[in-house]
């Protein structure tokens, strides 16, 4: 059996906002993008790459949840502390300079960490966290 990444969900307050991040300031290509009911979803991924891709989803549209559940996500959300995605690049100084200049919230400047991976962090519209490593790329694309 083999087993491959292929979505990964993060909430959204804005979807308009939410598309100006991940669309115009990462350079993301949006694979898809739905409305339903006054609610919409917005599926996003690194240019040239159909797969993974990342799902912005209205988190009220999550069946199940009870007021209380859905009140507790949108404080944790408007914290920063719901959820994160960890994006990679063989520039991060330049990826940082980027996405900076873009006045995105910076939550942490290009640092080597104690565990030996250099990385940076943003916050996107909705609060989620956005942590982007230093990863070394091989001439043949592969990471090294």
């Amino acid at each position: 059996m083999t087993l491959t990444l292929h979505q990964t969900f993060l909430p959204h307050t804005d979807p308009t906002a939410s598309l100006v991040f991940y669309r115009d300031t990462l350079g993301f290509t949006v694979h898809n993008d739905v409305g339903y009911n006054g609610l919409h979803w917005i599926t996003v991924g690194p240019a040239g790459q159909p797969s993974p891709s990342i799902v912005l989803f209205p988190p009220e549209a999550t069946p199940g949840l009870t007021d209380d559940e859905r009140r507790t996500i949108a404080e944790l959300m408007a914290k920063g502390s719901y959820a994160t995605i960890i994006l990679a690049t063989n520039d991060l100084d330049g990826t940082f300079n980027r996405i900076q200049a873009s006045n995105a919230e910076v939550v942490q400047e290009p640092t080597l960490q104690p565990y030996g991976v250099r990385d940076c962090a943003f916050r996107d519209p909705a609060g989620n966290l956005v942590r982007i490593q230093e990863v070394s790329i091989s001439p043949n694309g592969n990471r090294a």
